[in-house]
């Protein structure tokens, strides 16, 4: 009596083995504004790397959580120049945002960086 299906289980998870192991391809992908997914925000911040908690690009700009503590004088202002020049943008303005639970990461500030 032949054997049908017997080999196709196997085969089918070699199949996706392979697929799963080659992972994704590098991105084309664009965030709002024009820069590439690809670009790691939190060295374009300029900040210094210990000081930096997220950079996201929100609708209305930029969202940086940062230790002020941990970074130079004036540092939200140059992070938010950078930010703003990955767009080819001028800072419009920064907004400090009240921490909601300030012992989640005691230190950290937020401010939202607004694009002209």
């Amino acid at each position: 009596m032949p054997r049908t299906g017997g080999c196709i289980a196997p085969l089918s998870l070699a199949a996706l083995l392979a697929l799963t192991a080659c992972g994704r391809a590098p991105t084309d992908d664009i965030l709002r504004g024009g820069i590439p997914a690809m670009t790691n925000l939190h060295q374009a911040s300029t900040l210094p790397p210990e000081s930096v908690r997220t950079v996201a690009r929100r609708d209305f700009g930029w969202r940086l959580i940062y230790h002020p503590a941990r970074a130079p004088a004036g540092a939200d202002q140059g992070a938010a120049r950078a930010l703003c020049g990955l767009e080819r943008r001028a800072v419009a303005r920064i907004e400090r945002i009240p921490r909601v639970d300030p012992y989640a990461d005691p230190g950290a500030a937020i401010i939202d960086v607004y694009c002209a």
